[in-house]
């Protein structure tokens, strides 16, 4: 069967993936220019490399959240969400992989694997509302906690390159949260609410625990 779409209009329809790739490439093009620049970990305080820690666990836990969405969700909506957002998570991941070496990392990564997955697999059992509270609720807190590295940075020309990194993280997440907060709608029963603030709790405590160990 022939396609309904003509030449002009089946060129029209693949510029804006055209579009999307490019942009896409230039970004991560941007961003290994950026992760190339930064002065190396051994030489950073002492207080940023337990940020950056921390970081790079978020990141790694992050894309196990996603992970357990795939592995327990058949919303077409959901696993359309979580599949665009796992690809810049991982994205995020290869840039603190490449700024934190695997001997500074925390030691805590395989909790961080199993929690990630069960705060990912645990609301997706509940349905497509849960699942977006839950990344709205994680994100907040990564919004949060990139905000007070780069004001910490701010003014440090010395660390300028990983500023605008975390700045590039930072908008990613914003984007995430946003959407998610869309998607989930306003209204949230208790048992929501009170989820919402364990994951968010759990984010912080897990944050102190990476900088630590």
């Amino acid at each position: 069967m022939s396609s309904p779409l003509s030449n002009n209009e089946r060129s029209a329809s693949s510029q804006p993936s055209a579009i999307l790739g490019a942009a896409s490439r230039a970004s991560e093009q941007a961003s290994l220019h950026v992760a190339s620049v930064i002065p190396p970990f051994s030489q950073m305080p002492r207080w940023l490399q337990a940020e950056l820690r921390s970081d790079h666990a978020g990141e790694y836990g992050a894309v196990m959240i996603y992970r357990g969405i795939l592995a327990v969700s058949r919303d077409h909506s959901v696993r359309d969400f979580a599949e665009r957002h796992i690809a810049t998570e991982r994205d995020h991941l290869r840039l603190m992989e490449e700024t934190v070496p695997s001997s500074a990392r925390t030691q805590l990564l395989p909790l961080w694997w199993l929690m990630g997955w069960l705060t990912g697999a645990l609301p997706a059992i509940f349905g497509r509302h849960a699942v977006f509270a839950t990344i709205e609720a994680v994100e907040t807190f990564v919004d949060h906690h990139y905000r007070q590295q780069i004001d910490r940075l701010a003014e440090q020309e010395r660390y300028e390159s990983l500023r605008e990194l975390l700045l590039q993280c930072q908008e990613d997440e914003v984007s995430h949260r946003d959407e998610a907060a869309g998607l989930a709608g306003t209204s949230r029963g208790i048992l929501m609410r009170l989820w919402s603030a364990i994951v968010g709790a759990g984010s912080a405590t897990a944050v102190i625990a990476a900088r630590r160990i």
